[in-house]
C-alpha cells in the first residue's frame, strides 16, 4: 500500500513474522542494497514489531510493462535487463542463493513422478523427453550474476524508465536465466518463440548458452509450470516454446 508520511509517499509491505512467506521479505532486505538505484526502488527502511515485519521502499509511479509486439515498452526492458546482468550479487549468497540447487529442489518431483493428471494432451504424450531435458536443466543454470528468477509484467513498472521490483526469489546463477525467463512471456504477449528468442539475444548471457542449456530450462519450466499454474496463459507460453525447442 501507499503511505503519505512526514516526508513524502513510501510504498509499504508487510508480513506476520510467523508466516512461512516472512522469508521472502528477508530476502529483499538482504539484496536491496546491491541494487541499483536506477534500477530498483530504494528500500527505505524495516522494522520488525509486535509479530509484523514491514518494509518500505521509494514509492515509484509507472504502469507494468507492455511485451506484445512492438511494444513502446520493449527498450526499456531491455535496459533494466542488462542492468540486472551488470550487478554483482550479494558477496555471501554465492552458494547460500544458488540457481541450480533450488531448481533441482523444485524439479524433484517432476523427475520422478508421471505428468499431472490434467496436462495438456501434448505433454503428456511426451512426457518422458521433457522429463529428460528437464533434468538436465541445473547443471547448465551455475554461475555467479545475480538473477531475478520472477522476470514477468507486473514486476517492471515503466515510466522515463523500466524498473523492477519484487525481488523476493532472486538467486544466483547464470546470466541467461532471466532473459530466458522473458522469452516465455514475451509468447504470452503474442511473440513467437523464434521471434522471442530473437528479442532475448541481444544480451551476452542468453546469446552465449547452449542451445541444450535453453532446451532444458524450456522443458523443466513447463514441468513445474503445468502442475502448478496449468491452464494459466504463462504456461501454455512455456508449453508453445518447449515444443518449439525439442521439436
Amino acid at each position: 500500500m501507499t503511505l503519505s508520511t512526514g516526508s513524502g509517499r513510501v510504498f509499504c509491505k508487510g508480513i506476520t513474522t510467523g508466516s512461512p512467506l516472512a522469508r521472502m521479505h528477508r530476502s529483499e532486505i538482504t539484496v536491496s542494497p546491491f541494487l541499483p538505484e536506477r534500477l530498483a526502488p530504494r528500500l527505505l527502511w524495516h522494522v520488525e514489531a509486535d509479530g509484523w515485519l514491514l518494509l518500505a521502499f521509494e514509492h515509484v509511479s509507472g504502469q507494468h510493462a507492455d511485451l506484445s509486439p512492438d511494444s513502446p515498452d520493449l527498450p526499456a526492458v531491455a535496459d533494466a535487463v542488462e542492468e540486472i546482468s551488470r550487478v554483482s550479487a550479494p558477496p555471501a549468497s554465492i552458494a547460500q542463493r544458488s540457481m541450480p540447487e533450488q531448481w533441482a529442489r523444485a524439479l524433484k518431483t517432476e523427475i520422478e513422478s508421471p505428468p499431472p493428471p490434467d496436462a495438456a494432451p501434448w505433454s503428456a504424450a511426451n512426457a518422458d523427453l521433457l522429463v529428460t531435458w528437464a533434468a538436465r536443466s541445473p547443471a547448465h543454470m551455475g554461475g555467479s550474476h545475480l538473477i531475478h528468477s520472477d522476470l514477468n509484467p507486473a514486476n517492471f513498472l515503466v515510466s522515463d524508465r523500466a524498473r523492477v521490483i519484487d525481488w523476493a526469489w532472486w538467486r544466483t546463477g547464470a546470466a541467461w536465466v532471466d532473459p530466458a525467463f522473458l522469452v516465455i512471456r514475451l509468447v504470452a504477449d503474442g511473440h513467437g518463440p523464434e521471434q522471442a528468442e530473437k528479442w532475448a539475444r541481444q544480451f551476452d548471457g542468453f546469446a552465449d548458452a547452449p542451445p541444450d542449456a535453453i532446451t532444458a530450462f524450456a522443458a523443466s519450466v513447463l514441468r513445474l509450470w503445468e502442475r502448478r499454474f496449468a491452464g494459466t496463459p504463462a504456461t501454455n507460453a512455456a508449453r508453445r516454446w518447449a515444443r518449439y525447442r525439442v521439436a
